[in-house]
């Protein structure tokens, strides 16, 4: 029974060298995403202070200019997690880096330098572009190593995937602060009037260049990978279990790892169990008997990464607003920049990476549903506290304050990955069977970035002032009801971790599947077997 026995293989197989270089290859992608998605955040304070004149940009700008890449996203998680399902994962996955490839590269030359209006849509349309390659790349990456990895390690290595963004993010805001300074010092960092077009803008000439190259260098880590995912295999899941060829998922296995086949099992070959070994499910997506056996997981799934992504960009958002600090009267172009990309990079080396790691480290050992609990509680308990008294806490600018508060902030970003922000990309690529898994993990997604954009927008719009939008989120008031709302959106979080996610801790992947078919056997006495279902 070759079929079986591969899959026992992998189940079983060792740690090795194809899975690090498979966890490098595909986590590159989650990298550029989080590079792209969160250095558009001081890119913007450059953009209002060389097209808008230090004016402000608006709120209807302002938050598409955070949206449009965050649909696209929404939109290439459901596209190319169906497509990961109907023509194989590694056939659509060099696509989806070409994509994030060139978007990158396309934001930086957006046309027009004198027209903000055309500037803004030309970035505006390469950032959804940008989008639909990230998108894509997460049900793909987080399926790709899922079914490549043994079930004692398999969380590991996802979280190890995800961890990726954590570097993303930190390089992210390393090359904002450089090119920054280097453009700052290069020019004397002088505010020059210049005339283009009839339109006045109270920037060095040379700051236009500069937010162009912090957008494309985000496309070199990328590209460097793309030659590697190219090679890729099928993985031997899809090939064996949608594709039903167990043979050539055998010889694609073995041509990148080493994998021991088990000897076949001295049982009755007329045994129903050798007959019929584990297979993709009959059923067809969104059936009734889909959401019978499914429809409770991919509720969970969605729900929690809607929820947690509320949370994670909301903060981030708050994050650039209430830290980052430069004169009140600066007109530097390059200032206001270096600042919120250095709040970021403290909190990234501080708070953000390292819990990726703990993830990674206590992924296997305690338990996806623990530690998703326990990351929703804390971070409930964080907000609650810095919510309830904010007034005292930012009532004095002094240093000290700021520091103390700054720690109690980060725990929010610690816990948040140590937490739901990397269990709710890991449980989709486990719970789903293969035929659906990649798009399942899509949909998960999916409703994950309409909660980011409910969290941008949203409260872009719900705090908006009536003057200057650098005091959006200054108004202490304000603050303290977004931190309030944000620590009830982790209660929620809380309760549907507990009531309806499932834990797939030590279990191979066809196990969890098993397991739902099992149960709802057990609950309709009447309902079909395992193997007719198959």
């Amino acid at each position: 029974m070759p079929r079986l026995r591969l899959l026992s293989a992998l189940d079983a197989a060792r740690i090795q060298w194809y899975h690090f270089k498979a966890i490098i290859v595909a986590g590159m992608g989650l990298f550029t995403d989080a590079y792209d998605l969160f250095c558009i955040a001081p890119v913007l304070k450059m953009i209002r202070k060389i097209y808008y004149d230090n004016h402000p940009v608006g709120t209807a700008v302002l938050s598409t200019s955070y949206a449009i890449a965050l649909l696209g996203t929404a939109l290439g998680q459901l596209i190319f997690g169906y497509l990961g399902d109907r023509v194989g994962r590694t056939r659509v996955y060099g696509l989806c880096l070409l994509l994030m490839v060139l978007s990158s590269f396309g934001c930086g030359f957006s046309v027009c330098t004198t027209r903000r209006s055309c500037v803004i849509a030309s970035l505006g349309f390469f950032r959804f572009v940008l989008g639909l390659g990230i998108g894509g790349d997460y049900p793909l990456s987080a399926t790709i190593m899922s079914e490549f990895a043994n079930k004692r390690t398999r969380g590991a290595f996802i979280a190890a995937v995800f961890s990726m963004q954590g570097l993303g993010i930190l390089m992210s805001s390393a090359v904002t602060m450089v090119v920054c300074e280097a453009f700052k010092n290069a020019g004397g960092g002088s505010l020059e009037k210049t005339r283009a077009a009839g339109m006045e803008t109270l920037a060095p000439a040379e700051s236009d260049i500069a937010w162009r190259l912090i957008l494309m260098i985000g496309a070199i880590p990328a590209a460097l990978t793309f030659y590697w995912r190219m090679l890729m295999p099928e993985t031997a899941r899809y090939t064996a279990l949608v594709e039903n060829n167990a043979t050539q998922a055998t010889k694609d296995m073995q041509r990148v790892m080493s994998v021991t086949m088990m000897p076949p099992l001295p049982e009755d070959a007329s045994s129903p169990t050798q007959q019929q070994p584990p297979s993709s499910s009959s059923y067809k997506l969104f059936s009734r008997r889909f959401f019978s056996l499914h429809g409770r997981d991919l509720f969970a799934a969605s729900a929690n990464w809607f929820l947690v992504d509320v949370v994670f960009y909301t903060s981030n958002l708050l994050l650039a607003q209430i830290f980052s600090k430069h004169p009140p009267n600066s007109t530097n172009v390059y200032d206001s920049a270096f600042e919120v990309a250095k709040v970021a990079a403290i909190v990234a080396a501080c708070s953000t990476i390292p819990g990726y790691w703990f993830t990674v480290y206590f992924i296997d050992r305690v338990g996806r549903v623990k530690i998703q609990i326990m990351g929703f509680f804390i971070m409930a308990l964080v907000y609650l506290v810095a919510g309830i008294p904010y007034t005292w806490y930012r009532s004095k600018h002094e240093k000290s304050n700021d520091i103390g508060f700054m720690a109690l902030y980060g725990l929010i970003f610690f816990f948040s990955n140590f937490g739901p922000n990397t269990t709710t990309f890991i449980i989709p690529a486990e719970l789903f069977p293969t035929r659906f898994r990649s798009t399942c993990h899509g949909i998960s997604g999916a409703a994950g970035k309409l909660g980011a954009i409910v969290g941008t927008v949203g409260f872009l719009w719900a705090t908006k002032h009536k003057h200057d939008e650098e005091d959006v989120f200054r108004d202490m008031k304000r603050v303290r009801i977004v931190f309030l709302i944000l620590g009830g959106v982790c209660i929620a979080g809380v309760l549907v971790t507990y009531f309806f996610t499932r834990e797939t801790m030590g279990r191979s992947l066809e196990e969890n599947e098993e397991d739902q078919i099992n149960t709802m056997s057990l609950a309709a006495p009447g309902s079909l077997s395992v193997n007719e279902l198959r």
